[in-house]
């Protein structure tokens, strides 16, 4: 199908978007087109994030110091179990999901995502799913409390009567997930522009296409995880109940089934940001493209068979655990290529040190300090000193923040130009580097010794010894919170106006985005021309 059958039969569809006479709300409600699809998306996961961040900031309030100070033990556990639940469905996965939508129809050549109707639905029932779970602080019981892993028997037999709206809000965060993976993997498939091969695409494209699989493959699992929780709770089966047959440690297989897949699911596509940004500031090709992109599906397969490494104390066989122990220590493989990839990359580049590329470092150092603890927590004699202590919070949140959320920064930032035709204020966006780096450094890094020295997670209270490290934490937690609050400013101003950006922002270094041999498409970043 040529360019311009696709236009013609977009224009069929929907010629009234095309016609550009939707304005307003109506504009935003019923548009088809990816770049706002894409906007909304990343709106709706900052305004999540800024939420999530809240419920953060009271967590870190009564953890300040010793004692119950400020909230009851049962509000403390609703606010880290949506805490968790926003940040991963809420706010680093919709971000990616924005991003892609922005990004690859114009990276692969194509006019618009494949299915526009059903990418603007796959959006619209994110904000319902949230205020579903958000609803549920104002009923009898309050908001969920059993974690965001939501583990059996705290969910069925002693959950506090809001299990059934969080089951409904995380089905349409799954129906989400599911239709916009499709989307993404049918766009990618089937409208490449001509000669875009395979191992052509801008590893950005490459990255999420292996998530879209992902998604795909794990968001049934954890639909049908909600649904026997929903049953155990209301219809008395006993999926999870021992005395009914079940078994309680079932519950975690089948969710973990699907959690550690979810882990790559929010880190995969912060390679391809990364993987794109690194070599436009270095001045120089990607380093090792094939490989980068082999590295990346042996992880996204390695995630399947590796669940049981949450569970080394749930009293599993010593094979069981060896076995889990050695495919998890696997992972740091592939995943160390990439990381090699990366410094090879900047080695020897004409590296300048603009906003994108500072938090792309800041990603590789980070991020390897994330792996590094990852692997401490694979060695199965160790994670039983670990589990459920600081250390696990600490390792996953080096992961998660100044993995996944510094990329999606870096992104932001690099795209910047590109979505709104201005020049960002370097200033400020250094300023919220540099107060996000040192501030998020404090906030996690003192976890881990407070994990070392036996302090557990998700309890309200603590004993003397750790209240000089929460104290710090807390500081740094605070400190990173406000920090957000200039990358709101930078991108409401650079939207407002300001100098405008050349077609080639980054002086010269756009061209290298495309990490391949072949020419870009020529319309790339160009808008797609009128149709009357």
């Amino acid at each position: 199908m040529t360019t311009e059958a696709i236009h013609d039969s977009h224009d069929n569809h929907d010629g009234e978007h095309h016609d550009h006479k939707m304005t307003g709300l109506k504009r935003w409600l019923f548009t088809t087109n990816h770049k706002d699809i894409g906007s909304m998306y990343l709106w709706f996961s900052f305004i999540m994030f800024l939420t999530g961040g809240a419920m953060a900031m009271v967590i870190r309030a009564e953890l300040f110091q010793p004692g119950l100070q400020i909230v009851d033990p049962d509000f403390f556990n609703q606010m880290t179990t949506v805490h968790g639940l926003i940040m991963v469905f809420g706010a680093i996965m919709p971000a990616f999901t924005g991003l892609a939508n922005w990004m690859i129809p114009m990276m692969v050549g194509a006019p618009d995502m494949a299915l526009p109707r059903l990418n603007n639905w796959s959006f619209w029932i994110l904000p319902f799913a949230f205020s579903i779970l958000l609803a549920s602080f104002f009923m009898e019981g309050g908001a969920p409390n059993f974690g965001w892993t939501f583990y059996a028997p705290l969910s069925t037999t002693y959950s506090n009567g809001s299990t059934a709206f969080f089951v409904f809000a995380v089905h349409i965060m799954g129906i989400s997930s599911i239709m916009g993976a499709i989307n993404i993997v049918v766009t990618i498939m089937n409208m490449r522009a001509p000669g875009m091969t395979y191992m052509k695409m801008p590893l950005f494209v490459w990255t999420f296409f292996i998530t879209a699989y992902l998604l795909i493959a794990v968001m049934p699992v954890l639909a049908g995880t909600v649904t026997m929780v929903l049953t155990d709770t209301y219809f008395g089966t006993s999926f999870f109940d021992a005395a009914g047959g079940g078994d309680p440690v079932l519950f975690q297989h089948i969710f973990w089934f699907f959690g550690h897949p979810e882990v790559y699911i929010m880190i995969l596509p912060a390679f391809g940001i990364v993987s794109t940004t690194i070599p436009a500031f270095s001045r120089k090709p990607l380093f090792g493209y094939s490989s980068m992109v082999y590295a990346t599906a042996s992880i996204a397969f390695l995630s399947f068979i590796v669940w049981a490494h949450h569970m080394f104390t749930t009293g599993m066989p010593l094979f069981g655990e060896l076995f889990f122990m050695y495919c998890t220590m696997l992972i740091a493989v592939p995943t160390g290529v990439k990381v090699f990839n990366w410094v090879a990359t900047m080695w020897r580049g004409a590296i300048t040190f603009e906003v994108p590329m500072l938090f792309s470092i800041a990603f590789v150092i980070l991020f390897t300090i994330g792996g590094f603890s990852g692997l401490m927590l694979a060695l199965t004699p160790v994670d039983f000193q670990y589990h459920d202590t600081y250390f696990v919070v600490a390792h996953f949140h080096y992961v998660l923040v100044t993995g996944a959320l510094f990329s999606i920064y870096a992104g932001a930032y690099y795209w910047l130009p590109k979505w709104t035709g201005f020049m960002f204020d370097e200033t400020l966006a250094k300023a919220h580097f540099w107060c996000s780096l040192i501030s998020v450094n404090v906030l996690f890094f003192p976890m881990h010794f407070l994990g070392l020295a036996g302090m557990p997670r998700r309890i309200p209270d603590y004993a003397l010894q750790f209240a000089d490290f929460n104290k710090w934490v807390s500081i740094g937690g605070f400190a990173f919170g406000l920090s957000q609050l200039i990358f709101l400013w930078v991108v409401i101003k650079c939207i407002k106006g300001g100098e405008k950006a050349p077609a080639k922002p980054w002086d010269g270094a756009e061209g290298l985005e495309w990490t391949v041999p072949s020419p870009a498409p020529y319309h790339t970043f160009e808008k797609p021309p009128k149709i009357d």
